[in-house]
Parts: C-alpha cells; sequence; structure tokens
C-alpha cells in the first residue's frame, strides 16, 4: 500500500512539474484554447508559438527580455512582462476583428474551383526575422477530385534585413529568402484523408469554428550530413481552419497556416541554428470557372511586384507593420517591378 501511495505522489507531482513549465493561451470570451499566439522579445525576435491546446513553453521566455509583445491574427494584442507568464493561463482578447465571409462568386457546378485570398510568408533565424513576403494569390482545385491543380500569385511584395550576409560556413548569416515559400494548399481539399496518415491529428472545436492540427516529424533521432552541412529536427505544423461543424470542403475553409521547423549547421559550427518558415493564407473569393485561364506573376524574391497598395485593406493580414515596428529601416523592401 506504501509502494502505491509513493507512486501515486511521484505521478502527480510529474504532472505538476509539467503543467508548471507550460502557459496556455485562452480567449477571453470563450476560454477556448488559441493556437497561433506569437511572442515577440523586445528585440523582435519570435520567442514562442502557440500549439493547438494555446500552450507555449516558459523555458522559452528569459527575464532579460523584460517586455514582450503578444501577436495574434496579425495583430498586436498584449504587453506583456515576464511576471505576468508566472501565470499557467492567460486570457487574450482574440476579437481583433470578426471573421470575413469567403465571398462565393458563382455556385454553378463546373471543372475548377478559385480560391483567391491573401497570404504572407516568412523565415527566421535563431528568432530573429529574416526576410518576409505577402500579397494575393488564388488557387485553382480540380473541382472533382478537390486535387490543387495551379497556384498562382497576382501581386506580392518582399522584405529583407539590411546587410545580409553570406558566409559559407556560418549558416546563422546566411540570406534565406531561397526558402521563402508560398503557402501549400495542396490537401486542404481532402483534410479528412491525413487521419489515415502516419500523423498526429488533434482538432479543436472552437465557437464559430473548427482547427485541425496535423503534425509530423524527421530526422529526430540521428542527424542528415550532406555537403559538410547537418540537418535536424524537421518538424512541420499544419493547422487549417474550416467552418463549425462542417464537411471540411474547400468552401468551407477559412484559413491556412503552416510552421516548418529545421535545425541546420556547417559541420565547423559549434551549435545548430534554428530556422523556421511560417506560411498563411487566407481566403476571400470562392469562384467555379470551365477555364482554368488567369492573370499571374512569376514569384522571385529578387523583387516586389504589384499594381495597388493592396495591404492597405482593413482585413489584409500585414505581419510587415508588426516587423517594422521593431526592425524599422533595416527591413527594406525589394523594389516594385510593375
Amino acid at each position: 500500500m506504501k509502494i502505491k501511495t509513493i507512486l501515486s505522489f511521484l505521478f502527480l507531482l510529474i504532472i505538476t512539474c509539467n503543467n508548471a513549465q507550460t502557459i496556455t493561451f485562452v480567449s477571453e470570451k470563450t476560454n477556448k484554447p488559441l493556437p497561433q499566439v506569437s511572442v515577440f522579445g523586445k528585440d523582435g525576435n519570435i520567442l514562442a508559438y502557440s500549439d493547438i491546446d494555446g500552450k507555449i513553453e516558459k523555458q522559452s521566455l528569459k527575464p532579460e527580455q523584460e517586455k514582450f509583445q503578444v501577436i495574434y491574427d496579425n495583430f498586436q494584442v498584449a504587453t506583456l512582462s515576464y511576471s505576468d507568464f508566472e501565470k499557467d493561463i492567460i486570457k487574450i482578447n482574440d476579437r481583433v476583428k470578426d471573421i470575413e465571409p469567403v465571398i462565393i462568386k458563382n455556385n454553378k457546378p463546373a471543372k475548377y474551383i478559385f480560391v483567391k485570398g491573401n497570404f504572407n510568408s516568412y523565415v527566421t533565424v535563431n528568432g530573429k526575422l529574416n526576410c518576409y513576403t505577402d500579397g494575393i494569390i488564388t488557387y485553382i482545385f480540380d473541382n472533382q477530385t478537390k486535387k490543387l491543380k495551379s497556384t498562382n500569385v497576382e501581386q506580392y511584395r518582399v522584405y529583407r534585413l539590411e546587410d545580409p550576409k553570406l558566409e559559407k560556413k556560418q549558416t546563422s548569416t546566411w540570406d534565406y529568402d531561397s526558402t521563402l515559400e508560398l503557402p501549400n494548399l495542396k490537401n486542404v481539399g481532402n483534410i479528412l484523408e491525413y487521419k489515415s496518415k502516419k500523423s498526429v491529428i488533434k482538432e479543436l472545436k472552437g465557437v464559430q469554428k473548427d482547427q485541425i492540427e496535423i503534425t509530423g516529424e524527421a530526422l529526430q533521432k540521428k542527424e542528415f550530413s550532406l555537403f559538410g552541412y547537418r540537418f535536424f529536427d524537421h518538424k512541420s505544423i499544419l493547422n487549417v481552419t474550416y467552418e463549425k461543424d462542417s464537411k471540411k470542403t474547400l468552401r468551407d475553409l477559412l484559413e491556412f497556416n503552416q510552421v516548418n521547423f529545421l535545425k541546420l549547421k556547417h559541420k565547423s559550427e559549434s551549435e545548430f541554428n534554428q530556422i523556421i518558415l511560417y506560411n498563411n493564407f487566407y481566403p476571400t473569393e470562392l469562384d467555379f470557372k470551365d477555364n482554368d485561364e488567369i492573370e499571374k506573376v512569376k514569384f522571385k524574391t529578387d523583387y516586389s511586384q504589384y499594381q495597388t497598395k493592396y495591404w492597405e485593406n482593413s482585413s489584409f493580414p500585414n505581419m510587415q507593420t508588426i516587423f517594422s515596428s521593431f526592425f524599422k529601416k533595416d527591413l527594406k523592401e525589394q523594389q516594385n517591378k510593375k
């Protein structure tokens, strides 16, 4: 009996310690967990990013950072001190903007489905922003199979931090603009197929929407070597948001987010560098057509390419303003190729 009592006590102690190591963001209106909450340090580094349970690791936050900016849905929603994170649960005002309905332009049966919307993507190296892009994009799907047929950028901007260095053996100094990717919506039309794959899947039922998180990992136990470079601890977190209690079809899509993690170093470097790519897409229009022709531009990170100031729309996910508040004039837009 004593042994059982001791084991039970140890089990409770372990649970308590584990809980103390995490902080959970929840909505102050619904008390539901808030995924995709970013915590910025005073230097502009992204220190933490909450999972579908709203959790971040407390150890990622350091007292010397003093003040922390909390970003949700591309808006700053709070400024917190280190002492604020002594709480296990932090309530956030998540209603910075209402969920805008996707406009359905044509509801007649057709060969293709056009999903148009806004996107942003950015890369961080050891938490610090390296490069950023945003714009307007249209995805074309086969209406019968719901498979992605093409990805078409209409307008976009690219920003980089000034004075990047390319020291071949110092991966922390690289300009990672070549890793900037457009959000990959390949499987959002058949998202339930993931349930048969070897990924970890969680679902969060909200008051207004349903969210599905799909996590995959690789290179967890052994690093991969190529030409003197070491790759380790690759992880991908896919978070797709649909209308509440819907069938999770393209018509129900509200938001797409993906975060890819990779640790990289040259063999001469003592420590790995944490490379993180954030991809976000927010649909605004859905259309059905029999013709898949569309006006588009070629996405290249050497320049921007736009005809209108699309980012001035109040509904646009403009993370550039957040980053510019930290990096000021050091964050340079690439010349616009009209």
